[in-house]
């Protein structure tokens, strides 16, 4: 695979480590992805460094132009700097702070607009048309796609007798890579996406449940909280992924505190939301190898009051 041939030598080959805390509380065979441990702490770096890689002299030339909700901004920051390319990046008001300074830390210039990745989007569209410069769509491209499908690669390659994958939802590049790599890898792998139910846009879209394009998107989980679904991600999740679920934002509190506490692990919102999944659904299926994709690490460390708090801690735990 050329993605793959080309991030040899730029991203982390993050560890796939299993976890006895959560092979005894879903009764499955449990196998931890590692992407908060990636460069700039989060899967994004993968498809932002590809896609840089694959641009022509010219339209590096021209500097890069990209919208994200913080993870997608530190890719291409950090992928615009190798090849000296001047990028600006539009990310939402409400975008954790550490995001905001990772992403200038790596040189690119950042501009805070609109309450969601939507809002941002257009602002950053705008000034595309007005500038000339090179848009990085954080999801809805196939290069992009291409970067992050290494994931399922490396995970296959770890271990090969994975039967089940759950995988975060936010515009769907993610999933979309991760589904087509593993399908053409091992054919009768599931793959199933996880989103949050506050921000259900692809789910929606797929079983006509509700709105396909959201008003509004408020979770923790920032890192998919996408009011609309990518085009391209749609059409590829439509034929390779099996099942997309929703969980509450409880659920994904939960999962970032048992993280934390029994695996010594800091994930952000996005990053528990496909254990969240697994925890949810793990006695509706027989025992299997599942893959779970921790995307991303970047938390905001003042949330931690709030993340403990929508985790109900008056609820009696037995271990």
């Amino acid at each position: 695979m050329d993605a793959q041939e080309q991030l040899q030598e730029v991203v982390h080959r993050t560890p796939l480590q299993t976890s006895t805390t959560f092979n005894k509380k879903t009764g499955q065979h449990v196998y931890l992805k590692m992407e908060n441990q990636q460069k700039t702490g989060a899967f994004k770096v993968r498809g932002a460094s590809y896609k840089v890689a694959c641009l022509t002299n010219e339209e590096a030339s021209r500097g890069v132009i990209a919208a994200s909700a913080g993870n997608h901004a530190q890719g291409v920051a950090l992928a615009a700097a190798k090849r000296a390319i001047q990028a600006q990046i539009f990310m939402p008001e409400g975008t954790p702070r550490a995001k905001v300074e990772a992403t200038q830390g790596y040189g690119a210039r950042v501009v805070l607009t609109g309450e969601s990745f939507q809002e941002a989007y257009q602002a950053a569209v705008l000034e595309q048309d007005r500038s000339g410069a090179t848009f990085l769509h954080p999801f809805d491209d196939y290069e992009v796609m291409a970067g992050q499908a290494t994931v399922a690669v490396e995970m296959l390659q770890q271990q090969p007798d994975l039967e089940r994958l759950f995988v975060p939802i936010g515009g769907g590049g993610l999933i979309a890579g991760i589904s087509f790599a593993a399908k053409q890898l091992k054919p009768d792998i599931k793959v199933i996406g996880v989103q949050s139910a506050k921000a259900p846009s692809m789910y929606n879209a797929l079983y006509k449940k509700g709105p396909e394009k959201l008003t509004s998107v408020s979770t923790i989980a920032d890192g998919i909280a996408v009011k609309e679904r990518g085009r391209l991600t749609y059409t590829c999740i439509q034929k390779y992924v099996d099942q997309v679920i929703t969980v509450e934002e409880h659920e994904i509190a939960e999962a970032m505190l048992m993280l934390l506490e029994r695996e010594k692990t800091l994930v952000e919102g996005a990053g528990a939301t496909a254990l969240a999944g697994l925890l949810s659904t793990c006695n509706t299926f027989e025992q299997q190898q599942c893959g779970v994709v921790l995307s991303g690490g970047n938390m905001d460390i003042s949330r931690l009051p709030l993340i403990q708090k929508l985790a109900n801690p008056k609820k009696v735990v037995i271990a």
